[in-house]
Parts: C-alpha cells; sequence; structure tokens
C-alpha cells in the first residue's frame, strides 16, 4: 500500500493535555467497548447492550472517542464529520477523502480531534468552534494515536515503511527507529514512546490501508526500535493501550473473544469476556 499525501495548509497552535491518570486507582474493566463492522458502522457495547454509535459511509475512515460517546470520521468527499448527542456535524472540508489509511484521532479528554492535512497534523475542536490548530508536520499521517498525557501524535507514513512521533508541544516529528514496513498503529503507551502496530511479513502484505478486523499486535519502543509481543497465549488478535498504562490484549476464541489485561509489568491482571456478536468485529475502543 502506497497513498500520495496532497499537501494543506495549517493554521494555528500546538495543544497540550493533562495527563494520564494513576494507574494505581484504576478500577476492573466492565468489558464495555466500541467495535467497528465491515460495513463501517461503530457500535457501543456496554452492561449487555449494544447501541448505534455511528454509520460512517463509505470510507473508513473513522475514529472513536476515547469516552466512547462519540465518533469521527473523514467522508469520500473530504470532510471530516462528528457524530456526538445524536448530531452529525462537518467540522472540516477540503481534506483526502478516499485513502482509508488516513483515519482521525481524539484527544485523551475526547474535545478534540487530529487529522491529516496534507503532511501537517492538524487538530479541531469536536463542536466545531474555533479555528483548527497546527500540532506540527509529519510524514506519519496514517492510522494516527494520540498518547494519553496529550503530547505525542503518531502514525505510520503513507508509503507504510515508516513510524514517525510527533511531539504536539514542539511541533516537530522524528521516524521511529526499527520500522521498516508497517500496516496498522493502533494505540501509544500513556507517555508515547511504545507504540502498538502490525508488522507485514514482505511488502506484498501492505493491504490498502483499511482499519483492520483484527492484527497481530507488537510493542515497539519507538526510541530504542526495540519490539515486544505481549506475554499472552493463544491466537492474539489485537491490543491496546489504557489511559492508566495497562495493557489490553485481544486473544482470539471459538465463540467469543477475550480481553487480557496487562499491568505495567506485564503481569495478567484481569480476564474480560467479549460479547460473542463482537468475535468478527474490529476493537476501536475499550472503555474504563
Amino acid at each position: 500500500m502506497k497513498i500520495r499525501v496532497v499537501a494543506g495548509v495549517a493554521l494555528g497552535a500546538a495543544l497540550v493535555i493533562p495527563s494520564a491518570a494513576s494507574a494505581s486507582a484504576a478500577p476492573e474493566l466492565s468489558g464495555a467497548a466500541v467495535y467497528a463492522s465491515t460495513g463501517n458502522q461503530l457500535s457501543r457495547y456496554e452492561a449487555g447492550e449494544w447501541s448505534t454509535l455511528a454509520k460512517t459511509g463509505t470510507m473508513p475512515q473513522f475514529s472513536a472517542s476515547p469516552d466512547g460517546k462519540k465518533a469521527a470520521w473523514v467522508t469520500a468527499g473530504g470532510k471530516l464529520q462528528i457524530k456526538q448527542d445524536g448530531r452529525t456535524t462537518t467540522v472540516v472540508s477540503g481534506l483526502q477523502g478516499g485513502t482509508p489509511c488516513l483515519t482521525p484521532v481524539w484527544s485523551p479528554d475526547s474535545a478534540r480531534v487530529a487529522y491529516a492535512a496534507g503532511s501537517t497534523i492538524m487538530s479541531v475542536k469536536a463542536d466545531g468552534s474555533g479555528a483548527p490548530r497546527k500540532l506540527g508536520a509529519s510524514a506519519g499521517v496514517c492510522h494516527l494515536a494520540w498518547s494519553a498525557n496529550g503530547r505525542y501524535v503518531a502514525g505510520y507514513s503513507g508509503e507504510a515503511d515508516a513510524l514517525y512521533r510527533l511531539d504536539v508541544t514542539t511541533g516537530k516529528s522524528a521516524k521511529a527507529k526499527g520500522v521498516k514496513l508497517v500496516t496498522h498503529l493502533q494505540s501509544l503507551s500513556p507517555d508515547g514512546r511504545k507504540a502498538v502496530v502490525e508488522f507485514p511479513q514482505h511488502p506484498d502484505a501492505l493491504g490498502d490501508g483499511s482499519w483492520p478486523t483484527y492484527f497481530k499486535p507488537v510493542v515497539v519502543d519507538m526510541v530504542t526500535g526495540k519490539r515486544q509481543s505481549p506475554a499472552v497465549k493463544g491466537k492474539l488478535l489485537g491490543a491496546f493501550y489504557l489511559a492508566d498504562g495497562r495493557l489490553v490484549v485481544r486473544v482470539g476464541g471459538a465463540q467469543h473473544n477475550t480481553l487480557v489485561v496487562l499491568d505495567g509489568a506485564g503481569k495478567e491482571v484481569q480476564r474480560v469476556a467479549e460479547p460473542a456478536k463482537a468475535r468478527k468485529l474490529a476493537l476501536l475502543q475499550v472503555l474504563p
């Protein structure tokens, strides 16, 4: 997969979000989560009930907010749309539509959305008020992820041959070490140093950049390039960092998948069964 990113114009200043809460006070997960179907419908599961969060249209350029209450997506026509409180609003126009990997991402507090405008990462308030802000220039525009401390936004290149981490306090981006091919970025550790990614085995397996239903997760230290697979037995279908530093690993099952929660030391602290209906859905957010 290779994409051509169209250059855009950027405005404004960087954004800083408060640090994440301490893991020591973290409650157990309830199993609440946001999923996406192959038809680009985003659904929320909580307390045994399903509800539709958004239907994003023909393009899988979507993102769910960390609080699980909002959705953002880019239409085929290049409009950034947000669904919240039952209303859909267009907050930015003129973006590059029709490119699956150019997904927006929500800020840790679910108040803003970051998106690619050419080779510039911008952010805008979810309610559309105020002008968009420039976070910085970066070649990492695909499958954006925002660290829970608010400082870093990462993404991989349109050529799928590099991963970049943008420091929104300085506006500068840096190429991660040890990444030659990458097809998915799921999430960042709270401090923005580690990323959960998918590494393809060869260039012919790059795909079209759509959000995967499942993937084999690898945690890469973007500073040192060190790689590590989550120490969980079974068929791993993905992994997701929580704001407190715990790592949630998705493990496949014949009847249902299981979310295995690891603490900062990699020790298993909880297992949560996903609903059977979610077995073939993509996992977008794990809700506290």
